[in-house]
């Protein structure tokens, strides 16, 4: 059972990194770069290093995925007044 979780994490980052970085429209490249960032932490958690983990959900995920929110919102708005 630990194995079969395993390996469906690792092929679920593999799934999230790739299309993360394939994918055309830049707020969904976000969110699966913030997704990518929670099973990162999941991954760190299953390798007992919860300390990376809760690093990694905090600043990877949490504040980098806000920043980079903000970012597109900020560019959204500049677009819409030009």
């Amino acid at each position: 059972m630990s194995f079969a979780f395993d390996l469906l994490l690792a092929l679920s980052l593999l799934w999230s990194a790739w299309h993360t970085l394939t994918v055309t429209r830049l707020d969904r490249a976000i969110v699966l770069f913030i997704a990518f960032g929670l099973l990162m932490a999941l991954a760190w958690a299953r390798l007992s290093a919860p300390d990376i983990g809760l690093a990694e959900a905090a600043i990877g995920a949490g504040l980098t995925g806000a920043l980079l929110l903000d970012a597109y919102g900020a560019l959204h708005r500049r677009q819409g007044k030009s």
